[in-house]
């Protein structure tokens, strides 16, 4: 009786506690591993980190050197024989090039096998970023993870490679020298890669394979890692994506199969200056250890060389489950199972006048209607969110500081929504007829994941939950429904799906809170089970309407910038060294305090020029202003050859920086088709599919960074006969704050440079025709 009478109660707590341990049973607590000497230390961790955060360490700056002695200086305290692999390296795709010094090092194991290879990169991003979480946090994990395994004094089976790349986020550049370079690189046999998009929330696990995922799905099973965070819909996105990690090397160029452990919470923070060790969640530095660890102790001991498979299994992470897994072949059949049980029921239910046609016509306008409305407000909501802060679309990784509260936001007003339209429904029609408007939503959802996406293949899980539901619901005699039952059959559901609410809008920005509005709306499809028994069943709406407004009060209090939420911006000085001409330029869309002092009042809207560097979200210079001209010391360029042989036109360019810049970018203003490419004798890969090494419409050619004082740069090349050509060669230094030359009021305390973008430097631009 007490049950019956405080069923409500107990749903809402079922149902609350759900969402609630949905997303605490994420990660480790900050106090997860002990302090044996044996065992991983987070204070140990931390030690490493607070050192190589002290300074941004771009590939070139003096700090780069710095961080990779300390990195050597501590590998060798654990008794390991270090050494740096300096190679010049290229990457075809990104069109990028520089000298990389790749630090390894490698602990004998007693068999004769392939190698475990440990992974991550000790650049930090140009120009700002301190490198906390990017990749510091794997740094760290590695660095401390091999002092707790060495300290065992246990040897292991198989090698352990130990690769800390260098220039990463230049282009991957220093997995391509080692892949392509070094003699390691044949013995390794699996990966494992440490990354990071954000400074917080949990490590999710994505695989690198050119073949099936099988044999890797349970291999990582069986490393009984304590927090496993992955899904085969993330791995499915992901390779459809074309986002890149150092293990992308390792699969396209060695053939090498591995794992990427990643982070993307705080994604805000991202390549920033506050990407700091004060701001790295512990959490999520646990949880990459918690991988580590589980993943060094198996692999270094397990059978190496039956991780290839032809077949993909569709995969899960559950709580206290772990990693749960079954093959694409059982896709078809669930949903074909699924499909004739649901006719069944269909047909069981017309037979016994328990459902009706004009109550499941009823049922399909109380599902479509808060599914349109509410997407189509998170849509549109979000285009006028930008219209009345601008600022927004300056946070180039497209989260904002209080990207969680606009989150918070959907999630409460789309549930307003469902309420509004469902309480209507709920008085005047069955259960049943309810149920059926989702299912068949559910069902077609699975349908297109057998076409399009077969790694999502776990979204049947929902359909075979509902079929249940409307079972009971069928088959019972009773118009009472155990409200509590159904709520306890909808809890793992809830488990596995709440997360991608917040996930998709964090890692892929706030332009996709529409997907977070969907997910809720299907979420709540599910639970009408639940919600149909509920009582005063309008103030539902009322209550999340009310808490939507509040939270979006909060969200528009805090779109302020503050010493912890700094406002990104950036400025430019270019000298045109032909048109002996000077600007001031920024990316960004609002002029503030700090950009005023350049560029006035009244800069001109657009760029300098048509032809100039974007970022890799795209972004163009906003704003600039014609300046006096500074005479900055004008790099060497110079024709070395350019000579015609049978069908082919040989030429190098030498470009040397009289100025020690940080970085040559070289852009077309012309289409240009090469036959060959070498960058200081190193070579872009042929295509075996066409004539041409590289094909160029207009814009970068090469992104060249200069780790050396006086390094000269030689670009060979091959073209057609006739080939013209109309290049701009620019020269960048990330050296305007420190120049003599210029004086100005530095950043405000809530101000930083703008990521992804050129930021604080000169930039002499020069032009050659030939």
């Amino acid at each position: 009786m007490v049950l019956k009478k405080y069923a409500q109660v107990f749903s809402i707590i079922i149902i609350v506690a759900t969402v609630y341990y949905s997303f605490f049973s994420q990660t480790p607590s900050t106090n997860y591993y002990s302090t044996a000497h044996t065992a991983f230390s987070t204070e140990n961790a931390l030690i490493y980190l607070k050192e190589i955060t002290k300074k941004p360490h771009y590939v070139g700056a003096s700090e780069h050197t710095v961080v990779r002695n300390y990195i050597i200086s501590e590998l060798e305290k654990l008794g390991l024989q270090v050494q740096v692999q300096e190679q010049v390296a290229v990457n075809k795709k990104w069109k990028a090039a520089t000298k990389t010094r790749n630090i390894l090092a490698r602990i004998k194991g007693s068999g004769n096998g392939k190698a475990v290879l440990l992974l991550s990169h000790y650049d930090s991003s140009p120009h700002s970023s301190l490198g906390a979480s990017d990749a510091g946090s794997g740094v760290v994990v590695i660095l401390e993870g091999i002092r707790a395994f060495l300290a065992k004094k246990e040897v292991p089976k198989n090698d352990i490679i130990i690769c800390i790349t260098d220039a990463e986020e230049l282009g991957l550049l220093g997995a391509n020298a080692f892949v392509n370079h070094h003699s390691w690189a044949k013995d390794v046999a699996l990966v494992l890669n440490f990354e990071a998009r954000g400074s917080g929330g949990p490590s999710y696990l994505l695989l690198e394979t050119n073949g099936g995922n099988k044999n890797l799905i349970n291999a990582f099973k069986n490393t009984k890692s304590s927090h496993p965070v992955g899904n085969s819909l993330m791995y499915s996105i992901y390779k459809m994506l074309p986002n890149d990690t150092d293990l992308t090397v390792f699969r396209e160029e060695g053939n090498i199969d591995g794992f990427n452990f990643a982070f993307i919470g705080d994604h805000f923070d991202y390549h920033t200056q506050q990407d700091s060790f004060e701001r790295m969640d512990l959490n999520s530095l646990n949880h990459q250890a918690s991988y580590l660890i589980a993943g060094l102790n198996y692999f270094a001991n397990s059978n190496l060389a039956k991780l290839k498979a032809q077949s993909d299994d569709v995969y899960f992470n559950f709580p206290e489950f772990g990693l749960v897994s079954y093959p694409f072949s059982w896709i078809l059949p669930m949903l074909i199972l699924s499909v004739l049980v649901f006719f069944s029921l269909l047909f069981f239910g017309f037979q016994k006048n328990k459902l009706t046609f004009k109550g499941i016509i009823k049922g399909f306008y109380a599902f479509k209607l808060p599914l349109f409305v509410s997407g189509l407000l998170t849509f549109f909501g979000w285009k006028l969110l930008l219209k009345i802060h601008p600022q927004y679309t300056d946070i180039l990784q497209g989260f904002t500081y209080n990207g969680y509260y606009y989150i918070a936001f959907v999630v409460t007003l789309t549930l307003a929504i469902c309420w509004w339209f469902y309480s209507k429904y709920f008085k005047n029609n069955t259960l049943q007829d309810l149920l059926i408007a989702p299912l068949v939503f559910w069902i077609l959802i699975n349908v297109g994941i057998f076409i399009y996406l077969k790694g999502v293949g776990f979204f049947i899980l929902p359909v075979i939950e509902m079929l249940l539901v409307l079972a009971i619901v069928l088959f019972s005699k009773s118009e009472i429904y155990n409200t509590v039952l159904f709520s306890i059959f909808a809890a793992p559901i809830l488990l596995l799906f709440v997360p991608f609410i917040v996930m998709f809008p964090v890692g892929l920005g706030l332009k996709m809170l529409v997907i977070s509005s969907v997910f809720v709306v299907l979420l709540f499809g599910l639970l009408i089970p639940v919600f149909y028994s509920y009582k005063k069943q309008n103030n539902f709406s009322k209550l999340f309407l009310f808490g939507a407004l509040l939270i979006l009060i909060s969200a528009l209090l805090n779109a302020s910038y503050t010493k912890n939420r700094k406002q990104p911006n950036s400025i430019l000085y270019v000298l045109d060294a032909d048109k002996n001409d000077a600007y001031w330029a920024t990316y960004n869309s609002i002029i503030d305090n700090f950009t005023k002092q350049f560029l006035g009042n009244n800069p001109i809207n657009g760029s300098y020029d048509v032809n100039t560097a974007a970022s890799k979200y795209n972004s163009k210079i906003k704003f600039h202003k014609k300046t006096k001209v500074i005479a900055l010391k004008k790099p060497t360029i110079s024709i070395i050859f350019d000579t015609i042989i049978s069908s082919n036109r040989k030429v190098c360019l030498r470009l040397l920086s009289n100025r020690n810049a940080n970085k040559f970018e070289l852009l077309s203003n012309t289409p240009i088709k090469f036959k060959s490419f070498k960058i200081n004798d190193e070579a872009f890969k042929s295509d075996p599919n066409s004539a041409y090494v590289l094909k160029v419409d207009k814009g970068t050619v090469l992104s060249y960074f200069i780790t050396d004082k006086n390094e000269v740069v030689d670009v060979e090349f091959v073209v057609e006969p006739n080939q013209k050509f109309d290049l701009d060669i620019m020269e960048i230094k990330f050296d305007l704050l420190t120049n003599q030359h210029f004086q100005m009021q530095p950043r405000s305390e809530i101000m930083m440079p703008m990521p992804f973008v050129f930021n604080d430097a000169t930039i002499i631009k020069t032009t050659i025709k030939f």
